[in-house]
């Protein structure tokens, strides 16, 4: 709310599962991504600050976190990779061109070393 009372032509996007897209009105439902996505919308959600909702399935969550430790260095969790991956399909539409984009890491990959998001991953 803060950014769009400085600047009113912030956009906020919020980013949900694929598998459970209860902001965009579908069904809640089971997903891989951990810590987004409960099956309920939060009270504290302010359905008036957002002006899009992206949905990104648990695959591409799992493979933008993974290219964030193996290309940049950043061991975030899934629901980041999500993030990032909601922030990459934005940047590659015409209407984003030129404009800046910014998304919140909100979670480290350390919590998920031993799970399907640094499996097969080597050194």
């Amino acid at each position: 709310r803060y950014l769009k009372e400085r600047n009113p032509q912030v956009r906020v996007v919020a980013v949900e599962p694929a598998e459970s897209p209860i902001l965009s009105g579908g069904t809640p439902g089971p997903h891989k991504i951990q810590g987004m996505g409960a099956n309920f919308i939060p009270e504290n959600f302010q359905r008036d600050v957002v002006d899009e909702v992206v949905t990104v399935d648990a695959p591409t969550a799992v493979e933008f976190a993974r290219k964030a430790a193996t290309q940049e260095g950043l061991l975030v969790g899934i629901s980041a990779g999500a993030n990032l991956a909601a922030a990459a399909r934005l940047a590659a539409q015409p209407e984003y061109a030129g404009k800046t984009i910014v998304t919140v890491l909100c979670d480290t990959g350390e919590r998920y070393l031993s799970t399907i998001l640094f499996e097969g991953l080597t050194g």
